[in-house]
């Protein structure tokens, strides 16, 4: 006579295995065309622009209000790149790209309207001190572009700096004092507004692609020069007067730099690489991006939840400062668990959750308490 076995639940089943999961998902924008800039507002509302040259050229705005969960493509009105985004506020924003477009929204994003510029060059980044002060700095083959705004855009005055070279990035840490940062080591400060634009000494002839301030004197430039491969990172702790280089242990180009606290910092660029610091550029570690996509424009909202867009519609996020997630799990009891037929003759077949494919080791004890059956396996059945 054949002894039937009844089981109780599920004993044991123990995936021995330690993984990694990465500090950066990639999330869906909805779009192939490449962004050059992400901005948020608040910790749910997000903007990111760019454009595509195929099948015609053509700007995009991308709008996101559930931190990044979803993407909606609002209408920006230009056949132009947008290059560059910033809020003064929630509803108040600006935009800015190819051959002088300026961009204005007083409601959201919902509607753009084209405020005129007065300038034919490109125009990399924007940036506003107050709701009517704003600076845009750009250029186009050596031509330096400053263009500042005293009335929310309405009226657009060009400033000089004074140099042969394109800008690529404005910061103010203050009404008056300004940087602005672009090719062949240029960086330019005003300490009245615009009105002057000194020349700083950055030692460095590697192009500078974007500029951020922690406090009025700390403030970091980012780089590369290409070919060859040169990343560059500077560091002033004296409001520009002197800029030191910092080890960043790449030589992959560099787009963007944001820090989202005094010493955490990041940077981004070439070939998916995201660069972090945590105390102020002393030492930068790699990050896993999951990606070799070309990465223009870091944001984060906190110190620890962030956002990266880049070529082909890339947009990452991490809640975590980018740091990889280490799992460790020894144990996992009930893992979705079937056991049929129960009772059983001694054939039986289980099944449970397991999406790593690790060993899991099983053990199954009948209704007295005593084991009748033990095995490992890989495998999300077993008969």
């Amino acid at each position: 006579m054949k002894k039937l076995f009844t089981f109780i639940s599920f004993v044991a089943l123990s995936q021995m295995f330690v993984y990694a999961q990465s500090g950066w998902t990639a999330l869906t924008s909805g779009t192939t065309y490449d962004l050059r800039s992400v901005y948020f507002t608040d910790a749910n509302t997000g903007y990111a622009v760019g454009g595509t040259y195929l099948p015609s050229d053509s700007g995009i705005i991308l709008k996101t209000t559930n931190a990044g969960t979803d993407w909606t493509v609002l209408t920006s009105g230009t056949t132009h790149w947008l290059i560059s985004i910033y809020f003064i506020d929630t509803n108040t924003g600006y935009a800015v790209g190819e051959e002088g477009t300026i961009l204005k929204t007083t409601n959201v994003g919902t509607d753009w309207t084209t405020q005129t510029s007065g300038s034919i060059y490109n125009l990399f980044s924007v940036y506003f001190t107050d709701t009517n002060n704003g600076y845009v700095v750009g250029g186009t083959d050596g031509n330096e572009t400053i263009l500042k705004t005293t009335n929310g855009g309405i009226i657009w005055t060009v400033q000089s700096g004074g140099s042969t070279n394109d800008l690529r990035s404005v910061y103010f840490t203050d009404a008056n004092t300004g940087y602005a940062v672009g090719n062949y080591g240029t960086i330019l400060k005003t300490g009245n507004a615009g009105i002057d634009w000194i020349a700083q000494t950055s030692g460095t002839t590697n192009f500078l692609n974007s500029v951020y301030f922690t406090d009025a004197n700390t403030g970091y430039a980012v780089g590369s020069h290409w070919p060859p491969n040169t990343a560059t990172i500077l560091k002033t702790s004296n409001a520009g007067i002197s800029w030191t280089t910092q080890t960043s242990g790449t030589t992959n180009k560099l787009e963007s730099v944001y820090f989202a606290d005094a010493n955490t910092g990041y940077t981004v660029g070439y070939s998916g690489t995201i660069l972090k610091t945590t105390n102020g550029g002393t030492n930068w570690t790699a990050q896993s991006s999951g990606t070799t996509n070309y990465l223009y424009s870091v944001y984060f909202t906190d110190v620890n939840t962030g956002y990266v867009v880049g070529v082909g519609g890339t947009i990452l996020k991490t809640t975590t400062g980018g740091e990889q997630s280490i799992i460790n799990s020894n144990t996992a009891k009930n893992n979705n668990l079937k056991i049929y037929p129960n009772p059983s003759d001694g054939k039986f077949t289980i099944e449970f959750s397991n999406p790593y494919k690790k060993p899991v080791s099983i053990s199954i004890t009948d209704i007295t308490g005593n084991t009748v059956f033990g095995t490992t396996s890989t495998q999300e059945k077993y008969e």
